[in-house]
């Protein structure tokens, strides 16, 4: 019975994703007039498209925060920062609209004009999906789920203007009009080219709209580079807590680099960490504790990593991790004077808290 369901997982998780990809590829070289098969490829790519990818950013723990938060163990910042997000949904709103329009409208022609602007408004569509298959295209896995659905949008899209060129060249072959502009509109094999062109009062129309709003003049472009773990990313984020790390982590990560003082990096069970001195005071105290009593090192780890793991989930900006550092510095104080009282040299182990130390060592 696992076996079986294991096979569905793949067939539908897959299989069936890759074979309406290699389907659409084909119809949008084919030169045949649309049939029933293709309008059921088309349905069913809309179809698994959306209900995979709902599936796949619900189960995979994937865009959980924008890059300056810290988030959980494997969990991936968002790919569009949220601040920006309005925008690059409107676009999205922009090019859907179009196509749909482009789409609905083969049996009752549009006016040339209206079908240059709608496929400029198409290619927003597509560019924007072209753009978020490269966001995504670092992780592997990521860009097969959510990558493949606005794939096959650029395939039906371009399949869609391909149909509505010919098809109009195919009824108007023999219209004669006598102005230079009206002769380019009629004759449709200009459409594409046109398009691009009347892409740029699209694009300028709405730019205005969103200064009008508030928005940042190059809100388009932040969307993509004001995050962290993608491929047009900018930001480094920092570290994800592990649940087994010492949490004040978070702190020396997230708080303000002049407040928190972070030193270097550090390696904690193979994870990187931001590391502090408040971090190395803390964690060469612990290793006192772990030499000298270790039952009691046990009972505070224990429930340390209680109460601290759902404090670090918390700490979802800098102000928050200044406040808990400021909180622990008296913490800090006390771990130094007992570290001076049973050390000889504190300040060698403090030093080596987070060194990967050789094998000889």
């Amino acid at each position: 019975m696992v076996s079986i369901l294991y096979v569905l997982i793949v067939l539908v998780c897959f299989v069936a994703p890759i074979t309406l990809t290699l389907y659409n590829v084909y119809f949008l070289f084919k030169r045949s007039h649309e049939s029933r098969f293709e309008s059921a490829i088309e349905r069913w790519t809309w179809s698994l498209g959306i209900i995979l990818s709902l599936v796949f950013v619900r189960f995979m723990y994937m865009f959980k925060g924008d890059w300056q938060e810290v988030l959980i163990n494997g969990a991936t910042h968002n790919p569009i920062a949220s601040e920006e997000q309005p925008v690059i949904l409107w676009l999205i709103v922009i090019g859907l609209t179009d196509y749909f329009l482009l789409k609905f409208s083969k049996e009752k022609r549009l006016p040339p004009l209206v079908m240059v602007f709608a496929i400029a408004g198409t290619y927003i569509g597509i560019f924007v999906a072209a753009i978020w298959i490269v966001q995504l295209s670092n992780h592997i896995l990521v860009v097969i789920f959510l990558g493949l659905p606005a794939f096959n949008f650029i395939l039906l899209a371009l399949r869609t203007i391909k149909e509505q060129i010919v098809a109009w060249q195919g009824d108007h072959t023999r219209v004669e009009k006598t102005g230079i502009l009206a002769k380019v509109l009629m004759n449709s094999l200009n459409w594409w080219w046109l398009a691009f062109i009347f892409m740029l009062p699209i694009l300028g129309i709405f730019l205005a709209v969103l200064i009008l709003f508030g928005q940042r003049p190059d809100a388009m472009v932040r969307a993509w580079t004001e995050t962290s773990d993608w491929a047009l990313s900018q930001k480094i984020s920092p570290p994800n807590v592990q649940v087994d790390e010492h949490y004040l982590c978070t702190v020396a990560a997230c708080g303000h680099r002049n407040f928190v003082k972070p030193q270097r990096m550090g390696i904690r069970h193979n994870h990187q960490v931001v590391v502090n001195r408040q971090l190395c005071v803390a964690n060469a105290f612990e290793q006192i504790l772990e030499e000298k009593v270790p039952k009691t090192h046990r009972f505070m780890r224990k429930n340390y990593d209680t109460y601290g793991f759902p404090i670090a989930k918390k700490i979802h900006s800098p102000y928050v991790a200044d406040l808990v550092y400021l909180m622990m510095k008296p913490a800090e104080y006390f771990f130094l004077l007992v570290l001076y009282l049973v050390d000889i040299k504190p300040e060698n182990r403090i030093a080596l808290q987070y060194i990967t130390k050789p094998k000889n060592f």
